[in-house]
């Protein structure tokens, strides 16, 4: 056997392994019992969520007397909680939580975004003194703790005399998001082929024009899928909104809200179902409105050549 075929059979020997073990696997999780179980975990997972949404729609009475499986044999539902959660001029409304939470949530995510771009592309093709232990220096501070910054935090917003404001919250959201989305979008940008930032400085363009007209355009579904991210945890972030923004009912969030809800009126779930469910409706439009492009950014990268 000559030494090109001895080649190829050791690469054939080396490949084969790999391709049936994938081919098992993949055969394995196609077998009826598997998907079964795939239904069935499904189905455990969406009952919570099943039983919040009918409970919202129950009267009162109903569920402060019966489970909300009892549906099934009297099936009794009415709007009065939504409208009890919803209308402006009802004390217990959330509305006002509503408009904060989507004041704090679009400035907490546009804000980290736009300067981990930025902060992206001069990691990834700008050379300067310092850049690779600036960057580990970044890298290393998505392992501090969050807890650990608020009261130092909570001081310096005192002496800046923006404690209990938006702007401490804004500040604090984008602080905390910036490390891991300057990390991710670095990444994506060093698997832009080199040469098209090349052919572009050969063309007479500059970082600026590079950034805007080359870099923001590829990236797109990285940055969809960054902001999905981000939109989903300040949404849904209590402790940040609770330190920086208070109790106070013209700053707090949604999250703030059903918390204080559950703390003075425990025993009124209709106004707690009717509220977390409402909480629960935007991210999951926004998630569902850009899902082809949370997708895109999660595959982006993943293959070369």
């Amino acid at each position: 056997m000559s030494a090109p075929d001895v080649t190829l059979t050791k690469k054939s020997a080396a490949t084969t392994p790999r391709r049936s073990t994938a081919a098992a696997a993949k055969q394995r999780l196609s077998r009826p019992w598997a998907s079964l179980f795939a239904v069935v975990l499904a189905v455990l997972w969406t009952i919570p969520t099943l039983g919040l949404l009918v409970t919202s729609f129950r009267p009162v009475a109903d569920i402060n007397s019966s489970g909300w499986w009892t549906v099934l044999t009297d099936p009794t539902f009415t709007l009065e909680n939504y409208r009890n959660v919803l209308s402006p001029d009802n004390a217990q409304s959330l509305a006002p939580s509503i408009v904060n939470s989507v004041v704090i949530t679009i400035p907490a995510v546009v804000l980290p975004m736009f300067l981990a771009t930025l902060a992206a592309y001069a990691f990834a093709w700008m050379d300067f003194k310092g850049k690779n232990v600036l960057f580990i220096a970044v890298f290393a501070l998505q392992v501090v703790p969050i807890q650990v910054t608020l009261i130092p935090l909570l001081s310096l917003y005192a002496d800046m005399d923006i404690a209990g404001t938006f702007w401490a919250v804004w500040l604090s959201h984008t602080m905390f998001g910036l490390p891991l989305a300057v990390f991710l979008l670095h990444n994506f940008m060093r698997e832009i082929p080199a040469e098209l930032i090349e052919a572009a400085r050969v063309d007479g363009a500059g970082h600026v024009v590079i950034f805007f007209r080359l870099m923001l355009p590829m990236l797109k579904p990285a940055i969809a899928a960054l902001g999905i991210y981000q939109f989903l945890w300040v949404w849904n972030d209590l402790l940040v909104a609770l330190t920086f923004a208070g109790s106070s009912r013209d700053l707090a969030p949604m999250t703030v809200s059903l918390l204080n809800l559950t703390g003075t009126r425990g025993s009124q779930w209709f106004l707690l179902s009717a509220g977390a469910f409402v909480s629960i409706i935007i991210p999951a439009i926004v998630f569902l409105s850009l899902q082809r492009y949370f997708v895109r950014g999660l595959l982006a990268g993943s293959v070369k050549g």
